[in-house]
């Protein structure tokens, strides 16, 4: 049985490593043991900052829809737990737009809550 060398599949593998660095600073975007290192890091920042990003959303949706709310005279929470009783299903992201877009309609909205607390 014939001998297999692995010359093409080890140079395939580290000119894909050698592509995902391509543009790191320094050593990391030529030297394969470096940019290894770098494009794993990365892949973990990556990883990370998927997550955080659906965090940072949501903070800054609640934020839009609470600073709507004050000025309605309500807080957040209370607000929903009215939409909650009021049967209202909008998600933040849709709230926090309408507090932006069309003040009347969020106030609307506030009422509905408020309605529904009493």
């Amino acid at each position: 049985m014939a001998r297999v060398k692995g010359a093409l599949m080890t140079r395939k593998r580290r000119n894909k490593v050698l592509k995902f660095a391509k543009g790191y600073w320094g050593s990391k975007s030529k030297h394969f043991k470096m940019a290894k290192q770098a494009v794993m890091k990365s892949g973990q920042y990556a990883y990370i900052g998927r997550k955080q990003k659906k965090r940072d959303f949501r903070r800054l949706w609640i934020t839009r829809i609470s600073a709507g709310c004050r000025a309605n005279g309500i807080n957040y929470s209370t607000f929903m737990n009215g939409l909650k009783k009021a049967n209202i299903n909008l998600n933040r992201k849709m709230l926090s737009e309408l507090a932006i877009a069309d003040p009347a309609g969020f106030t609307a909205i506030v009422e509905k809550a408020k309605a529904a607390l009493k």
